[in-house]
């Protein structure tokens, strides 16, 4: 039920970001807190539909937001699920150069680790990646010893049950609808009523540049939704894979290609692919928004995007239609699997930022306004780096509370 009470926050928003924010604010700040989520669950979408993985921060520019805040956040993650009993590994993975033109692209990716922070990197000859993973090929790699693999579900709900403890509170089946900014007050129009609050954090993830604009703040960006399918191993193959593995990245995209990853949950996941999707929900291929792709198609940045990467997208989604196209790419790592030991597993949808002159925006996009803040870009690393978001929007937002007050 919603209160009449006036908040002194209210967060949009159920996921990993939304809750580690609220709960950051609660810690030792005297404060009312409501986070409301239009799904009937937290962590419906982007949160909860991952490969679960602890990422070190190899991968980031040095001095970057997802640099800083992963190398910070993924530690404080690992502290955080020892002191709350939550189940996770710290498994280390591999990254595995399958050609001599891959190898050059090791070092680079073995410099920018080592310049964030990750010095026990150790770099693989061809016969020392099967001391690692013993059925993978490829002419050399990097093990980075910091990866795990976590349930970011479960995470997330601790996080939601210690801002309960706390005195927060949350509301699903909320969904955000309008806002008016009055003099001394945020009106919050929502499904279940309207609610009063003195500060507004966005974290609404494949909607967060609708709510921007809603709350009359332009976002100069727009979200494209990019889904990534997965397939399983089946049981009798899945000795195949010790942790993880994965491919030497193309720098040119913040997608990291088809990898191997162990569940936490037990289980061996394959993928994703990055398809383009045609709904900012959009978890099959049937999925369709006459809205969302409106959108899309009438946005500059969309078609500047698409003019780049075109080339890049035509194999994505022919390993989406095609089992054996999908199962070739598996092969260049771990040739002992073929089509019948994989099935169906679940999607995710990505929300990848776009600026209107077609770049994918790579960082981290959190935008202050006056008695706002909207997170506009957290794709992965933020479920590992949640933590250290969620201290750096807290402070943002205890300035705003005290300048105000």
């Amino acid at each position: 039920m919603i209160s009449s009470k006036q908040y002194d926050f209210v967060v949009i928003g159920g996921g990993i970001i939304g809750t580690a924010s609220a709960m950051a604010l609660l810690k030792g700040f005297d404060c009312s807190i409501l986070i409301i989520e239009a799904e009937n669950k937290l962590a419906a979408h982007q949160t909860g539909k991952n490969s679960g993985v602890i990422h070190s921060g190899l991968y980031y520019k040095p001095g970057s937001l997802k640099a800083k805040y992963c190398s910070e956040g993924r530690e404080m993650l690992y502290r955080f699920c020892e002191e709350h009993n939550i189940n996770y590994e710290r498994t280390g993975k591999i990254v595995v150069a399958k050609n001599e033109d891959e190898r050059d692209m090791l070092y680079t990716l073995f410099e920018r680790g080592m310049a964030n922070g990750l010095h026990e990197i150790k770099r693989l000859r061809k016969d020392e990646l099967v001391k690692y993973e013993p059925h993978v090929k490829g002419v050399a790699g990097l093990f980075i010893p910091q990866t795990g693999i976590v349930d970011f579900i479960q995470v997330t709900n601790t996080f939601a049950k210690l801002v309960n403890e706390s005195g927060g509170e949350i509301e699903t089946d909320c969904k955000f609808l309008s806002l008016s900014n009055l003099s001394n007050e945020l009106i919050i129009k929502t499904s279940k009523g309207d609610i009063r609050s003195k500060f507004l954090l966005n974290c609404g993830g494949l909607y967060s540049d609708r709510i921007a604009k809603i709350c009359g703040v332009n976002p100069g960006l727009q979200i494209i939704p990019f889904r990534g399918e997965y397939y399983k191993l089946k049981p009798d193959k899945e000795h195949l894979i010790k942790n993880l593995i994965y491919p030497v990245p193309d720098a040119r995209f913040p997608f990291l290609g088809v990898h191997f990853t162990r569940m936490i949950n037990g289980g061996v996941e394959l993928g994703p692919n990055a398809l383009l999707a045609l709904k900012r929900e959009g978890y099959s291929l049937k999925d369709f928004s006459i809205r969302d792709v409106s959108q899309m198609i009438s946005y500059k940045g969309f078609w500047k995007m698409a003019s780049k990467y075109y080339k890049t997208g035509i194999p994505e989604f022919y390993r989406s239609l095609s089992r054996r196209a999908f199962v070739k790419a598996i092969m260049m790592f771990v040739t002992e699997i073929e089509s019948t030991d994989i099935v169906k597993a679940g999607a995710g949808v990505r929300a990848q930022a776009v600026d209107p002159n077609g770049n994918l925006v790579d960082d981290f996009r959190i935008v202050e306004s006056e008695r706002m803040i909207h997170v506009l870009n957290a794709p992965s690393p933020a479920a590992t780096a949640s933590i250290s978001i969620g201290r750096y929007i807290s402070g943002l937002m205890k300035k705003k509370f005290e300048d105000q007050n």
